[in-house]
């Protein structure tokens, strides 16, 4: 994966917001990898093999706006970890069909270099009483990964911009933690009520605030989804292109996953929609002074909400 040159410097003392957020970011993408077979085959292949890079560009994740026992409800269980490593809210998409609202956190510091996350919520006061009395019933079980001790490393991080290393090494394993499943195995006919409304939220009744999915920032998607698609992996049949034209996105249909739910029998399991490896391209903005050598290109970091629902459409086969 690229790293930025200065997030590789030699260890020492002290951990700043954006070596940590680099640590976690990379730490997320692994964990993605080894859930999605098509990545593993993709970077093995076509990265690792050709001696290229992983440009890690953003994760997406999945939330809920609602009572989630333990946990705070919807984006603010991760906002309060995305702003003291160095996040700040880019944008905000709606996304009506979906009945969801996408946020874009991207790092202060390191804008173009260190993955942004793309943090979207359900909203269940849009669906049926019915609907929202199972996500009730489901989320109610959360638990809370972070203790009162990460809590305040998170405030220090926050007033000081760094961690004593020991502190940083203490805490970055329960920041990863947070991006999992934190509620209880379930009934399985509160699955199929939920898929039956909304295939996002039954995506996180198994999946929970794991990455959806974890993108690569390559130069042409066009040509890598033609090659992918050559090579038969399970590549997506469309091309996403953004209303500016300068974001393009595709992505590896979603791994299937086996889950166990709770039957009239006892436990069972069923093979439902994992998470998945997508791809993208970003042009460059037009300079702010069209005559100035001096500035820097700068990409265009934005989302678009028309790619965004067309992406989500990755786990919205019916189990």
């Amino acid at each position: 994966m690229y790293v930025h040159p200065a997030l590789q410097k030699p260890a020492s003392g002290t951990v700043t917001r954006a070596e940590l957020a680099q640590a976690l970011n990379m730490a997320l993408f692994h964990d993605l990898v080894q859930r999605v077979p098509a990545s593993q085959d993709y970077i093995a292949c076509d990265v690792v093999a050709q001696k290229r890079q992983v440009v890690f560009d953003h994760g997406a994740l999945r939330t809920v706006r609602w009572p989630s026992g333990a946990l705070p409800g919807g984006e603010a269980a991760f906002t309060r970890v995305l702003r003291p490593l160095g996040f700040a809210l880019q944008d905000t998409y709606p996304l009506p069909r979906l009945k969801m609202t996408g946020r874009a956190y991207c790092h202060q510091d390191f804008p173009q270099d260190i993955a942004q996350f793309f943090v979207s919520e359900l909203h269940p006061e849009e669906f049926s009483s019915a609907f929202q009395t199972t996500v009730t019933r489901v989320l109610s079980t959360s638990r809370d990964p972070l203790g009162a001790q990460d809590i305040a490393d998170l405030d220090q991080l926050t007033r000081d911009g760094t961690l004593p290393l020991q502190q940083a090494l203490r805490l970055l394993p329960h920041l990863i933690a947070c991006f999992g499943r934190q509620h209880d195995v379930f009934a399985l006919e509160d699955y199929e009520a939920l898929l039956a409304e909304s295939a996002e939220m039954a995506w996180i009744s198994t999946e929970g605030n794991a990455f959806n999915h974890a993108t690569d920032r390559v130069a042409d998607v066009d040509a890598v989804a033609e090659h992918q698609r050559a090579l038969g992996r399970p590549i997506k049949d469309k091309v996403e292109v953004s209303a500016s034209g300068r974001v393009r996105q595709t992505a590896f249909r979603a791994a299937r996953v086996e889950r166990e739910f709770i039957a009239a029998q006892g436990r069972v399991t069923r093979s439902v929609p994992g998470s998945f490896y997508e791809f993208i391209t970003r042009a460059e903005l037009a300079p702010l002074a069209a005559n100035d050598p001096v500035q820097a290109p700068q990409l265009d970091l934005a989302f678009d909400a028309g790619n965004a629902t067309g992406i989500f459409g990755m786990t919205a086969a019916r189990a």
